[in-house]
Order: structure tokens, then C-alpha cells, then sequence
């Protein structure tokens, strides 16, 4: 187990991770007017790169984390996307912009196979563990509406990257002095659970790897397009920056509170019915949501949005069950290559998709996403008939 101090840096990394990467898209209609373009659809495309790199990155992250060591690689992921955050303050065009975010991704794309294979060595209950990680990272979801909001309206869309960026710089030099030096990377030590047998194990990776990647395009399209979203279709607040970025942090908020009640639920049931359950409530109030505007469509977007986060925490979990600690940080960088890259297409067409056809068909569209999903985690195994032996010490 780490100490206090390395598990809240690792768990203020998640939140550090997924506000960097939307900062822009809460930003997006500032930064489009600054750069002479009429729509903020038009520039929405050249943050693509950040989510292609964001999960192309993730298989030699994960490799490293393994090979190297997972403490050295934390401190390259707060430091690297905390430069790189700086250096998107410093563009002046979209191509600049589409380069620096680039490299903001590879960056990013360090966390998820590294950060939470090293946050969950040795935890007794980690299913909470995943919860608390997961509500930690889309707390950044909400900061990235809320803060972004703010400083945007008070002091330009550059300091809505250069402060968080000072900041993650800070918090990687804590890192480095508050956690210890690792004895042997991952890769070097002892087995610590049998592992599945070679078919089956086949068999939950793709699963995994499949319902992962539908489930990152809806974090993709909803994440990126909620503030638009709100911003078209509800006029009360939707000439106020700030005003609209605090009540979108407040459905973030709210919405990340299910990963604390699904990580607390996995510790004690079988993974395939819970995940099955949280995935047939997105269906409704995705499709509901399409023609629905004003407080309801609010209310409709804190449903879809707890559904959608409450769905997190079962990949990573079934890691933890079904792959050894000695090679985590390869088999999430695998999936997560793989989920997060394909998944970089909701944010290429995102604006495209939106101005074509408007908001009511990306939601319906997401809909029928959590179908498909649905239909893939039922060929997932029995997990209470497929449970693991932990290996003796």
C-alpha cells in the first residue's frame, strides 16, 4: 500500500488528466472567435489529435509502467501535460493549437495504465479504490466546466490553461517527494493471482475492449458537447459563461457520485448483472433527452450523465480480478489504445455531426451506442463462476 499523500497526488492525477483534455472544449467558442472562425464546430475537429494521441499513447505508456516503473512515469505524466498545457496557452492558430494539444494527449495518455494499476497494488477493496478514483477524475470533468467557465469570462481563455498547467507541474514535484522510489518495476516481481485460462481470458479481453470503446464515445460525445449542448438549448443561462459552466459542473458532480455507489457494489456483487444494469438506463434517457430542452433536458442530462459515469469502473475492475499486477499496466494500455483511439472519432465528429444534424441526432445516436454495448457485456462470462484464486504470498 502507498502512504496518504502518493494515493491523493495519484487520485488528484485523475482529475488532473480529464480536465486538461476538455478544458478546451469548454473553451471552444472563445478560442474559435479569436482565431477569426464564425462557428466553434469549425475548430472542434483539430482537437482530435489530443484523444488520437490520448489512446494511441497508452500502449507504450502502459509497456513503460511495467518495464520502468510506474512512479517514474507519474512524475513524467504531471509535468509533461502541465508544459504542454502551457504551451496550448501559447498558440495562435488553429494548426498550432491541433500540435500543442497533440502533445498534450501524449501526455495524458499516461495516466490510466500507469496511475491506477500503481493506485490499486495491494488494495483490500478495489472496487472502492476504482470508485474513488473514477469520482476523483470526473471531478475534473466538473473543474473543466467551472473553472474554464470562470477564467475564461475574467481573464481570457490562455489562463485556462497555463494555471492548471503551473499547478499539475507543482503537484509533479510533490509526487516525487512524497512517494517512494519503486524496488523493482512491476515486470520484475513475483506472480500475486493465477491467471485465467488462455480462452476465457481471450474472451473477457475483447468484451472489455469492445464495451470500453462504445463507452469511451459516449464519454467523448457527452463530455465535449454537454456545454453546447446547454448552451443551445437553454436560453435562461445561456448567455452567461460562468453561470452555465457552474451548472454543468454540477451535473458532473452529481453524476460522478455513482462511481462511489458502483465501486462499493463491485466489491460485493458479480460484475456482468451491474454492469448490464447501469447500461439499459442509459438507453431511455439518452433517447429522451433528444427533443428535450430547458430544466428538463438538465434533469435528462444529469440521468444520462450518472449512467454514462457510473459504467467507468467495470473495465478497470475486471483488470484487477483477471490480470496479474506484474503486467496491468501493458493489458489497460492495450484496451485502452485500442477504446480511447477509436473512441478520438466522437470528437473529430463531434462539431461536424452537430451542425449537419443538431444535437437531437447525436443523442439518439448515442442511444443507440448503450444498445450495442448492452449486447456486447451479455457475452461477457459469468464472473462469480469465473473468480480468480489469489496466489499465495
Amino acid at each position: 500500500m502507498h502512504n496518504r499523500p502518493t494515493q491523493v497526488l495519484l487520485n488528484v492525477g485523475h482529475a488532473i488528466d480529464h480536465m486538461f483534455l476538455l478544458i478546451f472544449a469548454t473553451a471552444v467558442t472563445t478560442i474559435a472567435k479569436e482565431f477569426g472562425l464564425t462557428h466553434w464546430e469549425d475548430l472542434m475537429p483539430y482537437s482530435a489529435a489530443a484523444f488520437l494521441f490520448f489512446g494511441l499513447g497508452a500502449l507504450p505508456a502502459g509497456k513503460l509502467g511495467d518495464h520502468w516503473g510506474r512512479r517514474s512515469m507519474m512524475i513524467l505524466f504531471f509535468v509533461g501535460i502541465g508544459a504542454a498545457s502551457l504551451l496550448v496557452a501559447a498558440t495562435q492558430s488553429p494548426l498550432q493549437m491541433a500540435l500543442a494539444l497533440g502533445l498534450l494527449g501524449i501526455f495524458a495518455s499516461i495516466y490510466h495504465p500507469v496511475g491506477i494499476p500503481m493506485l490499486l497494488q495491494g488494495s483490500k477493496k478495489p472496487g472502492w479504490t476504482i470508485g474513488v478514483n473514477g469520482f476523483s477524475g470526473n471531478l475534473g470533468v466538473a473543474l473543466a466546466a467551472a473553472i474554464t467557465g470562470f477564467l475564461v469570462a475574467h481573464f481570457g481563455w490562455r489562463m485556462a490553461f497555463a494555471v492548471p498547467g503551473i499547478i499539475s507541474i507543482a503537484c509533479g514535484i510533490a509526487f516525487a517527494l512524497v512517494s517512494h522510489t519503486e524496488v523493482a518495476p512491476p515486470a520484475k516481481r513475483k506472480p500475486t493471482q493465477v491467471q485465467l485460462p488462455t480462452n476465457l481470458l481471450a474472451r473477457v479481453f475483447l468484451v472489455m475492449t469492445l464495451a470500453a470503446t462504445s463507452g469511451s464515445l459516449l464519454f467523448n460525445f457527452s463530455t465535449n458537447g454537454n456545454y453546447e449542448l446547454l448552451h443551445e438549448r437553454f436560453a435562461e443561462i445561456s448567455g452567461d459563461p460562468v453561470k452555465l459552466g457552474l451548472l454543468l459542473a454540477v451535473v458532473y458532480a452529481v453524476a460522478s457520485c455513482a462511481q462511489l455507489v458502483v465501486g462499493r457494489l463491485i466489491d460485493r456483487f458479480s460484475l456482468k448483472p451491474l454492469y448490464l444494469a447501469v447500461l439499459l438506463l442509459q438507453i431511455p434517457f439518452l433517447a429522451f433527452a433528444a427533443n428535450a430542452g430547458g430544466w428538463t433536458l438538465y434533469l435528462l442530462q444529469i440521468l444520462f450523465m450518472i449512467t454514462i459515469f457510473g459504467a467507468i469502473p467495470f473495465t478497470d475492475a475486471m483488470i484487477v480480478r483477471y490480470v496479474d499486477d506484474r503486467m496491468r499496466s501493458r493489458v489497460s494500455g492495450m484496451r485502452l489504445a485500442v477504446s480511447f483511439g477509436a473512441s478520438s472519432l466522437a470528437v473529430w465528429l463531434l462539431g461536424p455531426v452537430v451542425k449537419q444534424s443538431g444535437f437531437g441526432t447525436l443523442l439518439m445516436a448515442m442511444a443507440a451506442i448503450s444498445v450495442v454495448t448492452f449486447l456486447v457485456v451479455t457475452q461477457l462470462p459469468d464472473m462469480r463462476a469465473a473468480e480468480v484464486p489469489q496466489a499465495a504470498d
